[in-house]
């Protein structure tokens, strides 16, 4: 270990929004241990997630591409052909580990690529399946129309498995696990790039009632509220004030049992001799909608709520502090890690416009284009949200309810935002624009209006969407994909089910 080499911890707070976090002002004693960090890292107020949802977003950071340059999509769901950042740094001698209980985190998905140990601790399927045959075969379910269903089947039983384990007043939380495991590895190694992606406060919420009993006394998680994002989306259930409450509660409940783990983890890491070698980088994937815009959950928007995610970095070139004006993007996290350690990559090469520590970051030429060169603007990206339709569609279904196919559930969205302004394009409703320095609720549809700063952010907008965009185009095609499957897969499928 060396100053110029440092370990590397590098943790996801999943589905974890900025304002309910009280390191970001948050009145409810939620993040005490991320408080304490705070002091000697750097707090930024303006971190933008490229896309709302786990899949993209680790994508994202894990290459440094946006979901368009990428692929890793809910229209093609496993990243492919883009080398990750962690396989940059085993190549260079990094012992590297990926310990998540997320569904989307796994072999099959290619977000596992490059890690010498991963561990997934909950899983859709029993572990040997997310390799091998099965692996190959769902490329081949998400490229074809005609069997897109089976790949959904896997999704929707890894959410199934995920809500049953997640039930129980958090006794089934796999965080401790995932933070034994991570102590286990750091305490082992002399150079190590450390990944974790913490659960609890993605739906549904049950909190270990330690935490109920602080932030939602008396409240049954089973009984009391609603944790069916979807039902509330479409109308087939209501929510009340007192509810929402509630529910609100226990989401803090679940951020500040995670904030508790972190606290042995960064303690195992002093009590080692290896904080001061470590740099840390602490963030969300994307937050979640309580309620605003009518809205539970994390789909079908690109609000504020959603990708203004927190991000917190602690790293000896890096003044502690919190930063009000800086606009971060996530995935230029690929390039502060790489910028950090040294590091050659096998993937995309080092931008120091994108790195953090760079005196360079942000700057832009005189021929700069959005996204290439980073300027001010971040850019969101919202694929066909495939899963969530059919989960969606089989709830309404159920409810008797009829789905507007022109309507939020169906459009594909992006999104360009600064610090001042933002602005949404969708597919099959209208286009939104909010000035974000005088409405942060995104309250106020400011579009076509002729605001000055709205104009400059729907120029960068579309000069992003020329330089990476697919226009929209649909995916897939009606081929017969199981006639160009080989026999072992076909056959792993028929043994799950998935095939006749």
């Amino acid at each position: 270990m060396t100053a110029d080499r440092p370990n590397v911890l590098f943790v996801v707070l999943d589905t974890v929004r900025k304002d309910r976090l009280s390191v970001y002002g948050h009145d409810r004693p939620t993040s005490p241990t991320l408080e304490s960090f705070a002091e000697e890292a750097r707090r930024y107020e303006h971190a933008v997630a490229p896309a709302p949802w786990t899949l993209p977003v680790h994508a994202s950071m894990f290459t440094g591409l946006y979901p368009s340059e990428h692929g890793a999509t809910q229209e093609n769901p496993y990243l492919e052909g883009a080398p990750t950042l962690a396989a940059s740094l085993s190549a260079a001698g990094y012992d590297t580990c990926c310990y998540s209980s997320n569904a989307w985190i796994t072999p099959y998905t290619h977000l596992t690529d490059g890690f010498d140990d991963q561990d997934t601790f909950f899983k859709a399927m029993p572990g040997d399946l997310l390799s091998g045959p099965l692996a190959r075969g769902w490329k081949f379910l998400n490229d074809h129309e005609t069997v897109r269903g089976l790949a959904d089947r896997i999704v929707a039983l890894g959410n199934a498995v995920h809500e049953r384990l997640a039930a129980g007043s958090g006794e089934d939380s796999k965080t401790p696990a995932i933070v034994d495991r991570t102590i286990d590895f750091v305490e082992r190694s002399d150079d190590f790039f450390a990944f974790i992606n913490l659960m609890d406060a993605h739906l549904p919420y049950h909190p270990p009632q330690e935490y109920v009993d602080e932030f939602a006394p008396g409240v049954d998680s089973e009984t009391d509220v609603c944790q069916n994002s979807k039902a509330y989306n479409i109308g087939a259930t209501t929510i009340d004030d007192e509810e929402w409450t509630d529910i609100r509660g226990l989401y803090d409940a679940e951020i500040r049992h995670m904030d508790a783990e972190l606290s042995r983890l960064f303690t195992a890491l002093q009590e080692a001799d290896k904080w001061e070698d470590t740099m840390v980088v602490i963030c969300a994937d994307h937050g979640e909608m309580l309620g605003e815009h009518d809205l539970f959950g994390h789909e079908f928007n690109v609000y504020d709520p959603l990708v203004n995610v927190p991000l917190l970095v602690k790293h000896p070139e890096m003044e502690p502090g919190h930063d009000e004006t800086t606009q971060v993007e996530l995935l230029d996290l690929y390039h502060t890690i790489l910028d950090a350690t040294g590091v050659d990559p096998i993937g995309k090469s080092l931008d120091d416009r994108r790195s953090l520590l760079s005196p360079a970051y942000r700057d832009v030429g005189a021929d700069a284009t959005p996204g290439v060169d980073p300027g001010e603007t971040a850019f969101v990206e919202y694929h066909r949200p495939v899963v969530e339709l059919n989960q969606l569609e089989s709830i309404a279904a159920d409810a008797g309810i009829a789905l507007d196919r022109e309507s939020r559930w169906y459009s594909r969205m992006r999104a360009a935002r600064r610090p001042d302004a933002k602005v949404i394009s969708n597919e099959h409703i209208d286009d939104e624009a909010y000035r974000l320095d005088r409405d942060p609720g995104e309250t106020e549809n400011v579009a076509g209006d002729g605001d000055d700063a709205v104009a400059a952010v729907e120029t960068a907008l579309a000069e992003f969407e020329t330089a990476f965009s697919d226009g929209w185009e649909v995916t897939g095609d009606a081929d017969d994909p199981l006639e160009d499957m080989d026999e072992e897969t076909v056959d792993r499928l028929r043994d799950l089910g998935y095939v006749e």
